[in-house]
């Protein structure tokens, strides 16, 4: 969709921004083509997707999609590096400010709520990660295991295990660090509720039907495994992967080393795994996206309505 509309020409990089946020599987990837490259640049907001390697099971855009709108935090840091909160901020308002001073609006596009929620309101009170602890709890966990981790948070600060899904160890670790490091939980903490810089977004949520959703997530799956996500994990267990990889914590990868240190899963049952671990997290991520004001809910299918807004957004 080609403008002819005046660039932008605020003097606040933050002032204009477009977030285009849903569950896995919905259709954010394939509504980004139709969008003008002269006018706006994608910032990805994909936990997984900022690491490099790992394509298939992210649902990585592919080549063609990459070409043809310029993309941010692709490729940013290796599987085996922590990316926090923390940097993802950093790094968008870096890549915003890029973005703002060509002329161009930076649309957020990704799954990834809390993601949305600290670039939008700005990162919570806590403490700075403690690597010495970190270390040490990160130890601890692997020897008692995940069920010791999430059963551990839910003694010494039960409201963040209500927030946090029990096999989202990289949330889990980092509560259970603010508590070892400070003695206080992060519920605790002070997490801003006014939005930052002067940021007046728009804000687009992508919804589909029950039964659609459960079918596009069933068919991603499928697709992945016909693209080759089991050779990408042949190739990142010979680069040394582990399960302890920050990056592969997320679904589509865990699955397979989970599965692998059991000993006993087969490649139809991570098959199954993956699918009904990417249903279970949809449905979070709804409910995460739903707590945002002001959102523009649209059915992927609408795509001129979609597109209407994004273009007489200033």
């Amino acid at each position: 969709m080609k403008s002819t509309s005046k660039p932008l020409t605020c003097s606040n990089p933050f002032e204009s921004v477009v977030f285009l946020f849903g569950p896995t599987g919905v259709g954010k990837t394939e509504l980004l083509l139709d969008l003008d490259p002269e006018k706006y640049s994608v910032v990805n907001a994909d936990s997984i997707q900022v690491y490099r390697h790992l394509d298939i099971g992210s649902a990585k855009a592919n080549t063609e999609t990459l070409q043809a709108i310029k993309h941010y935090l692709i490729d940013v840091y290796d599987p085996w590096q922590q990316f926090s909160v923390g940097d993802f901020v950093a790094y968008a308002d870096e890549a915003c400010r890029e973005i703002h001073a060509q002329g161009k609006i930076p649309v957020l596009s990704g799954g990834t709520a809390f993601y949305f929620k600290h670039f939008y309101f700005g990162l919570a009170e806590a403490p700075p990660s403690d690597e010495g602890v970190r270390q040490r709890l990160a130890e601890e966990i692997r020897v008692r295991g995940d069920a010791w981790a999430f059963e551990r948070l839910t003694q010494v600060d039960p409201l963040s295990a209500k927030r946090i899904h029990p096999s989202d160890m990289y949330r889990v670790s980092r509560a259970l660090e603010v508590y070892e490091g400070s003695g206080r939980p992060l519920s605790s903490y002070k997490i801003p509720s006014t939005p930052r810089n002067g940021m007046k977004p728009l804000i687009l949520g992508l919804w589909r039907e029950g039964d659609e959703l459960k079918q596009r997530i069933a068919l991603r799956v499928g697709q992945m495994f016909a693209e080759g996500l089991v050779d990408e994990i042949r190739r990142l267990i010979e680069m040394g992967a582990s399960e302890s990889w920050p990056g592969l914590q997320g679904i589509g990868y865990k699955e397979f080393f989970q599965a692998r240190k059991s000993g006993e899963a087969s490649l139809s049952m991570v098959r199954e795994q993956i699918d009904r671990n990417s249903r279970f997290y949809a449905k979070r991520q709804m409910t995460f996206f739903k707590s945002f004001a002001s959102v523009h809910w649209m059915n992927p299918k609408d795509k001129r309505e979609i597109l209407s807004l994004i273009e007489g957004y200033r």
